[in-house]
């Protein structure tokens, strides 16, 4: 006879799992692709933060990242010193640091296009599907956030 109490401590019955196990191995299929680009995925979704805004605070940088300044603050430097962004205290207020992409980071863009299909095309999932997983992780995410 089983003890229906311990039902909830098994990993089949977690949700974390499969979120933890699928982030993992989409981060591993990232590799090659970004290994071509000299980043890793953690630098890759900053580029694609400063592709998209060009400017932006550090504190905003992340909270859209979900990073904390002593993750966000090596990995910018690392950037920095390729080239890709530059750093400076804010006009406005100088407590304020902002993050720029480089001309030679907007150029890496190009680089990256091809980037989003080539991993799509490892995962067959359907648009449907794919924009359902899509929906249901960032309600989860925005539960999360508070």
């Amino acid at each position: 006879m089983t003890d229906d109490r311990y039902e909830c401590l098994k990993l089949r019955n977690q949700v974390c799992f499969p979120l933890y196990a699928c982030s993992k191995e989409v981060v591993r299929r990232y590799r090659p692709l970004l290994d071509r680009l000299n980043l890793t995925y953690t630098q890759y979704i900053t580029m694609m933060v400063l592709w998209e805004e060009r400017e932006i605070s550090m504190n905003d940088l992340g909270e859209r990242l979900f990073l904390d300044s002593g993750t966000l603050t090596p990995l910018l430097k690392n950037l920095e010193s390729k080239g890709y962004v530059s750093r400076h205290r804010s006009k406005e207020d100088e407590r304020v640091l902002m993050v720029n992409v480089t001309e030679q980071g907007l150029a890496l863009r190009d680089k990256a296009v091809s980037v989003p299909g080539e991993l799509a095309s490892c995962i067959n999932l359907g648009p449907e599907d794919g924009m359902k997983l899509y929906e249901l992780l960032y309600k989860v995410l925005d539960q999360l956030k508070n």
